[in-house]
């Protein structure tokens, strides 16, 4: 059956090239044990990968579509590459994932989109086990389909070893509170996982503003839907056993969070969406620092939470990793904060690392 939602390729050039400059109180931690803070190299959690096939299958969609030529560190990414750039970046351990763009979707259907991350999840298992301590796996599911999605975190979790979950903050024009993902996030839940979610432009608002590619606005504006979709559907407050990470600071929720806070706060089952307030909700979330690690970007995000709520992550290859190293030492954080954002949080995320 063909695939019932509309998707379209991005161009991720795009965002490269409009990239702009844009730096705590105590919050409630998760159920993720803490770990003693050590001085040593950084863990991105935020860092790109791309199988042969998977290139292959872009760019032949992008072609259909008229659409041009992938940019060049996407079609010529190899695993050399991103071990070059981790040692010369200071990176100990980089977790991979896919973009969710198009994530494993060009136009296939359902069985296609199961062989597609099948096939991503096992490359990337290989370069975990070829590369011992240098990498970890956020594996990808072939959303929105829920029972090949259901299938392939049994096998990304038992067999490959993943360290958690990659999934797109929308699926067509559908966000992750929706009742139709619930078997999924409850099994997610029941076995405690990780869930990374990367932005996606949804089909409603990939092209509303003429000229101004989506990558710009639409990507941060749907991590803030995803996150509010979770949130007022009372997924935050039922599935108590995922840790749940968001990409690029939370995009815009940093900046709306107490407009959501004020006006979400009316609803008459506030106590059971948000038991502890909807900011305490908020607060309980991880957020990486790719794309959002200037000084602008950064005030907003340690105005909502903790240092300890916030891991380190680069984008890459679309952002060069210094890039990003850069821009967090530029924040005025303590020499704690910026240890715990750079390595030390990623760790109480994922105990494996600290090997």
């Amino acid at each position: 059956m063909k695939h019932e939602h509309r998707h379209r390729a991005i161009s991720r050039r795009s965002i490269l090239t409009t990239l702009a400059a844009t730096a705590g109180a105590v919050a409630l931690l998760p159920r993720c044990k803490s770990l003693a803070q050590s001085a040593t190299r950084l863990v991105d959690t935020h860092h790109h990968y791309y199988p042969r096939e998977i290139i292959e299958a872009w760019q032949g969609y992008m072609s259909r579509k008229s659409e041009g030529r992938l940019q060049p560190n996407v079609a010529n990414w190899a695993p050399a590459a991103s071990l070059e750039e981790m040692d010369k970046s200071g990176v100990a351990t980089s977790i991979l994932s896919l973009a969710s763009i198009p994530g494993v979707w060009f136009g296939l259907d359902t069985e296609g989109m199961r062989r597609m991350s099948r096939l991503c999840n096992e490359f990337a298992a290989k370069m975990v086990q070829d590369h011992p301590g240098r990498y970890g796996l956020f594996a990808s599911l072939p959303m929105p389909d829920v029972d090949g999605a259901l299938a392939e975190i049994g096998y990304a979790v038992d067999s490959l070893k993943a360290d958690g979950i990659n999934l797109s903050t929308s699926f067509g024009d559908r966000w992750p509170g929706d009742p139709t993902y619930k078997p999924v996030f409850e099994e997610l839940n029941r076995r405690k996982a990780v869930v990374f979610f990367h932005p996606y432009a949804p089909n409603c608002c990939g092209s509303l503003n003429s000229g101004v590619p989506p990558g710009i606005l639409e990507f941060p504006y749907d991590s803030g839907r995803a996150i509010t979709s979770l949130l007022l559907s009372g997924s935050l407050a039922r599935l108590r056993d995922i840790c749940w990470l968001l990409s690029h600071g939370g995009g815009v929720m940093p900046m709306v969070a107490g407009r959501v806070a004020f006006f979400a706060g009316t609803r008459k089952d506030i106590a059971e969406i948000a038991p502890s307030g909807i900011l305490a909700e908020l607060q309980r979330l991880y957020y990486d620092t790719a794309n959002a690690a200037w000084p602008i970007s950064m005030a907003g995000l340690l105005k909502m939470v903790p240092p300890s709520q916030i891991v380190f992550g680069t984008d890459f290859p679309y952002v060069p990793t210094a890039t990003q190293a850069e821009a967090l030492e530029k924040n005025g954080l303590s020499s704690d904060a910026l240890a715990a954002i750079q390595r030390d949080n990623a760790i109480r995320l994922i105990p494996r690392l600290s090997a």
